[in-house]
């Protein structure tokens, strides 16, 4: 049988298996609105303009990966909100990243400035080395088979450059 693009998926790969859950339009806009405060049905409804059966089911499958958590506001008529996970939360800089990018690449408006709240400080996103103690870029990436340890041994060589 000849496998497609479509009906491939590397078991293996992180990438793979965090698009088959939050890899579609409503998916990832339904997290950016839960990244704005936006917690209950009716209100992603609206800021979406989605059809209340394409909610359900994204909100049903975020639930379902521990991406968002589900909690009763109102017994009569039973309503619920739903708030992101610390799962969710950490989506953030992905989702951070992806606003940047379409901010840089396919947007003719000035692009969202992010800052910090407490001092209104702008935002920088980047890599850092704890180690080295410094900033840099995706050329100085490389990656090599992970372990329980998030540090490398001394001596080891990493596997692959990601670019």
């Amino acid at each position: 049988m000849d496998r497609g693009i479509a009906d491939h998926h590397d078991v293996g790969c992180s990438i793979d298996r965090a698009l088959q859950i939050m890899g579609d339009r409503w998916t990832i806009l339904i997290l950016r609105d839960a990244f704005r405060g936006i917690r209950r049905f009716d209100d992603f409804r609206r800021d979406l303009d989605i059809a209340r059966p394409v909610l359900a089911e994204r909100l049903k499958r975020l639930v379902d990966a521990g991406l968002m958590t589900k909690e009763r506001y109102q017994e009569h008529p039973e309503r619920y909100e739903y708030r992101l996970s610390r799962m969710g939360r950490e989506l953030s800089p992905a989702l951070v990243a992806l606003m940047r990018w379409g901010d840089e690449h396919l947007s003719d408006a000035p692009p969202t400035v992010l800052v910090h709240d407490e001092c209104g400080t702008e935002l920088h996103q980047g890599f850092w080395c704890p180690s080295c103690r410094t900033r840099f870029d995706e050329r100085h990436i490389a990656s090599r088979p992970g372990s329980t340890q998030s540090a490398a041994p001394a001596g080891s060589t990493p596997t692959a450059r990601t670019t």
